[in-house]
């Protein structure tokens, strides 16, 4: 597991201290109405559109099971609160939802660094957590209170590297990489192992930094290698940049990204600059499954005609999975929760199948998406 920021280490040790002097577990003793469930996401920020739109799906799901009777005869109560997007921001979040709300689970976050930071202060606590969309193993390997209901890198990572040699018939790669991100490292680490075993060349590995600007010395540098393809796993608010910038520099080989991608900034940044790229996801508004169409229409009629993306479509499959750990539990003891999301076989979700595997990841299919006319086009499934 990484470092942890300096921040969240002490606010560990103090949350660990006061736990052992009160004697006591962070849970309501007087007699509780709801069930408060904990919602964390950055819906302001750098990374607004991710957390906007999975906790947009993830109200609508708990106001669908609430409409239909709740869970264990009550109704849910979802407190969310907003990470902003800033590193340290989710452990104050987590400890403030547990000790002083009494949330019997959290759903979130959905950037993985910041669930890494998350997740650490909801296991030293031994509350149930289950992230959305965080793909990075980091995230799960915290402890066994951690879950999620997205793949993971690794799987993403080799997926777009078959996808790279096999359909784009690409034999010489680029990337270029974020090292302040753990998903986009852990990213870039596979695809790059991947690729090469399959028999491709990496010509150019590059790298910026959160909050980099202007990424046109990497980028000449990549232009040099002459590469079929440049890999880029980043978020859309960095992907969007590097696209107009290499094309501006006369660059004219497909883009390829991950999740991160995936909001609809990357188009309005970008326009033409990612047309003709790729990028995997959990998810397409364009399968015919009847199931993902009747949620579309649900999201849809409820948030003025805006179609769901992939952090939509976890954000939604995120919540009926806590519930369905909640039903099978029989009880909003954490412990419980947590046995009950670690047996987790065949949760039919909108994003496919959920197997939860003993790493607590889910095991789940990945999504191609192909950008034509400033929209994600669905162009293949590849199973794990």
């Amino acid at each position: 597991m990484p470092l942890l920021p300096r921040k969240t280490a002490l606010l560990l040790s103090s949350l660990a201290a006061a736990l052992a002097f009160a004697g006591c577990a962070p849970k309501d003793a007087s007699a509780p109405t709801t069930v408060k469930i904990g919602n964390l996401a950055s819906i302001t920020g750098k990374d607004a559109s991710f957390g906007q739109s999975s906790t947009k799906a993830t109200r609508l799901a708990i106001d669908e099971i609430n409409a239909a009777g709740g869970v264990l005869g009550q109704q849910i109560e979802l407190i969310f609160e907003d990470t902003q997007s800033k590193p340290g921001e989710a452990a104050m979040v987590v400890k403030k939802l547990v000790t002083r709300d009494h949330v019997v689970a959290l759903i979130g976050e959905v950037i993985s660094s910041r669930s890494i930071e998350a997740a650490s202060v909801a296991q030293t606590l031994k509350i149930p957590m289950l992230t959305p969309t965080a793909t990075n193993p980091a995230v799960t390997a915290t402890g066994d209170y951690i879950f999620r209901a997205c793949f993971i890198d690794p799987f993403q990572g080799k997926v777009l590297a078959k996808f790279a040699r096999d359909d784009l018939g690409s034999k010489r790669a680029a990337v270029l990489t974020s090292t302040s991100s753990s998903y986009s490292t852990g990213l870039s680490k596979v695809f790059v192992e991947q690729y090469t075993e399959a028999g491709g060349e990496v010509v150019a590995d590059q790298k910026f930094a959160e909050g980099d600007k202007d990424f046109k010395a990497a980028l000449t540098a990549i232009r040099a290698a002459n590469p079929d393809v440049i890999f880029v796993p980043a978020y859309y608010t960095e992907a969007s940049l590097i696209a107009k910038q290499a094309r501006e520099l006369g660059i004219t080989v497909p883009l390829l990204g991950g999740d991160g991608w995936e909001a609809p900034e990357l188009f309005e940044i970008a326009g033409d600059a990612v047309e003709g790229c790729y990028y995997s996801t959990h998810f397409s508004a364009d399968s015919t499954d009847p199931k993902l169409q009747a949620f579309v229409a649900r999201y849809r009629a409820r948030y003025d005609g805006a179609t769901p993306d992939c952090m939509a479509a976890l954000g939604y499959d995120a919540a009926y999975l806590l519930v369905d750990a909640l039903r099978r539990a029989g009880s909003t003891d954490p412990v419980k929760i947590k046995d009950a999301l670690a047996a987790t076989r065949g949760f039919e979700g909108i994003t496919g199948r959920i197997d939860m595997g003993p790493d607590r990841n889910a095991s789940k299919p990945a999504t191609i998406l192909k950008i034509q006319n400033r929209k994600p086009v669905y162009v293949k499934t590849i199973a794990p």
